[in-house]
C-alpha cells in the first residue's frame, strides 16, 4: 500500500543530494514550509530496509537508528537531512533497472551520514557567513573612505561571491569523499560498484543535452565526467565489480519499480514502461495498480487475484487486494486479505495499521478490539503514521474510553506536525488519565514539547 502525507516538520538539506545540478542549492539546513510529501509503503520499505543494512554494519552505523524516507517526487534524487535520515525520491527507485543501482545511490548518502558532512556543512556555513559579513563591511568601509558606492559596492559582493564559491568546493568535495566511502562499503560487503557507476554515466549523458559552457565551479557536485573516472578505476579494482545481483532481489525490485510507477505516473507512461507483451509479473502489478487507479476496481480485483494465484505467499499482494477493497468502500471484504498479509508480513507496521482501518471500517463492535490491537502493534514499532492514530481514536471512542481516544488524537495530531492541535488534545487526555501512568507520560511529553527554533 503506498499512502501519501506531508511532514511540516522535516528539515531538508540539499547540498548532499546524489543527483547533478547545474545551480546553486540551498546551502542550509531549513525546515520545509510546505512540507515534503512522503510515501509510505510497506514493501519498498522492507526492500531498502534490505539494501541498506549492510552497508551501515559497513560504515560502522549498524547500531544507529537511521530512517530512509520515501519522497513523492519522480525525479532521480536522493539526500541526507540530518544524522538519521536518508530521503530517496520516488524518481530513483522507478528510474533505477537493478537492485545495484539503487544500492549505490545509498551507498553514497551513508557515506555522508558516516562522514557527518552535514554537522561540518553547518559549521562551515557560519565561518563562509561571518567572511560574507566581514566583506560588506569591508565595502561599507571602502565608501566612506573614498566616496566611491560604486568601488564599495564591487568589494561587498566580491566578498560575498568568494564565500559562495568557497562553500561550493567545500560541497564538492563532500560529494567526493562519498563517493569514495560508497565504493569502500560496497567492496567490504562484496557487492558490485558498477551500478553506481552506471548512475553517474546516465547523469553524463544528460549533461552532454546541458550548457557547453557549463562553470564546475557554480555546482555543488562533481561534474560526472570527473567522478565516473574515479569511480570506474577504483570499482574495477573489487573482486565483485562483475558480481550480478541476486535474482530474488532482483525480482523483488522490479515489483517495487512497477508498483511505484504505476502508483506515481499516468497511465500512458506505465503503459509505456509495461507494454501488454511484457507478461512479467512486475508489468501485471503494475496493470492491476493501473486498473485501480483510474476507476476499473473489479478489474484491478480480478488482476490481483490472478497475481495471489502465480505468489500466493507475497504478503503486498495480498495487502494490495485488501486496499482495494478498502477504498472501494468494502471494509468487511477487506480484511481476510489483510489478515493474511499481517500473517505473511508480521513486522509491517503499514499493513497492521491498514488492517485495523478496515476493522474499525466494518463498524462492528465486535471487531473493535482486534482493531485496538492491530493498530496499537502497527504504529508501535513505527509511529510515524498519522492514520493509525486516528483509527485508533475512533475505536477507543467507541468503547466510550475518551481519554485514550484523546490521546490517540493528540499523538496523530503530533505525527501529522500540527504541534498546536496535539498539545489541546493531549492536555484533555491528561485530566481523565492516572497521573505518572504509561499513557499520562505519553500526554506528558507532547503537553512539554518545544518546537526546535
Amino acid at each position: 500500500m503506498i499512502t501519501r502525507f506531508r511532514r511540516s516538520s522535516v528539515a531538508i538539506l540539499t547540498a548532499a543530494a546524489v543527483a547533478v545540478s547545474s545551480t546553486l542549492p540551498t546551502l542550509a539546513a531549513e525546515r520545509s514550509r510546505g512540507g515534503i510529501s512522503l510515501l509510505r509503503d510497506a514493501e519498498a520499505e522492507a526492500l531498502i530496509a534490505d539494501y541498506t543494512r549492510p552497508l551501515l554494519k559497513a560504515a560502522g552505523l549498524g547500531g544507529a537508528t537511521v530512517q530512509v524516507k520515501l519522497v513523492n517526487d519522480d525525479t532521480f534524487n536522493a539526500f541526507v537531512a540530518d544524522s538519521r535520515h536518508i530521503f530517496v525520491n520516488a524518481g530513483a527507485i522507478i528510474d533505477s533497472t537493478t537492485p545495484n543501482q539503487l544500492i549505490g545511490v545509498l551507498a553514497h548518502e551513508i557515506g555522508h551520514l558516516a562522514a557527518n558532512h552535514l554537522a561540518q556543512l553547518r559549521s562551515e556555513i557560519r565561518r563562509m557567513q561571518i567572511l560574507s559579513a566581514l566583506a560588506v563591511l569591508g565595502g561599507v568601509a571602502a565608501g566612506v573612505a573614498g566616496g566611491g558606492g560604486s568601488a564599495a559596492g564591487a568589494f561587498a559582493t566580491g566578498g560575498m561571491q568568494i564565500g559562495q564559491r568557497g562553500l561550493l568546493i567545500y560541497a564538492r568535495e563532500n560529494e567526493t569523499a562519498a563517493d569514495q566511502l560508497a565504493l569502500k562499503y560496497l567492496a567490504a560487503t562484496g557487492q558490485s560498484a558498477k551500478g553506481m557507476l552506471e548512475t553517474f554515466q546516465r547523469f553524463a549523458e544528460q549533461q552532454m543535452f546541458m550548457s557547453a559552457h557549463i562553470d564546475p565551479y557554480i555546482q555543488t557536485h562533481p561534474l560526472a565526467t570527473d567522478r565516473i573516472a574515479m569511480i570506474d578505476e577504483l570499482a574495477r579494482k573489487s573482486k565483485a565489480f562483475d558480481k550480478p545481483d541476486d535474482p530474488a532481489l532482483k525480482a523483488r525490485h522490479d515489483l517495487v519499480r512497477a508498483k511505484f510507477a504505476a502508483f506515481t505516473r499516468n497511465s500512458q507512461s506505465v503503459m509505456r514502461l509495461y507494454p501488454p507483451s511484457d507478461t512479467s509479473l512486475a508489468a501485471d502489478y503494475a496493470r492491476a495498480i493501473v486498473a485501480y487507479r483510474f476507476a476499473d476496481p473489479k478489474s484491478a480485483l480480478t488482476r490481483m487475484d490472478a497475481l495471489i494465484k502465480r505468489s500466493p505467499n507475497n504478503p503486498y499482494f495480498w495487502e494490495l487486494k485488501g486496499q482495494i477493497l478498502l477504498e472501494t468502500g468494502k471494509p468487511r471484504e477487506a480484511v481476510a486479505p489483510l489478515r493474511k498479509a499481517v500473517a505473511l508480513a508480521p513486522n509491517a507496521g503499514p499493513i497492521r495499521v491498514l488492517l485495523g482501518q478496515a476493522l474499525v471500517g466494518t463498524g462492528d463492535g465486535k471487531l473493535t478490539d482486534e482493531a485496538i490491537a492491530a493498530l496499537t502493534k502497527g504504529i508501535g514499532g513505527d509511529p510515524d503514521q498519522p492514520i493509525g492514530y486516528r483509527q485508533l481514536a475512533i475505536a477507543y471512542a467507541r468503547k466510550d474510553n475518551i481519554a485514550m481516544a484523546d490521546l490517540a488524537s493528540a499523538q496523530g495530531s503530533f505525527a501529522s506536525g500540527d504541534i498546536e492541535t496535539a498539545k489541546k488534545y493531549a492536555i484533555r487526555a491528561q485530566e481523565k488519565l492516572k497521573t505518572g501512568s504509561p499513557a499520562w507520560l505519553r500526554a506528558d511529553d507532547i503537553i512539554t514539547y518545544k518546537i526546535p527554533r
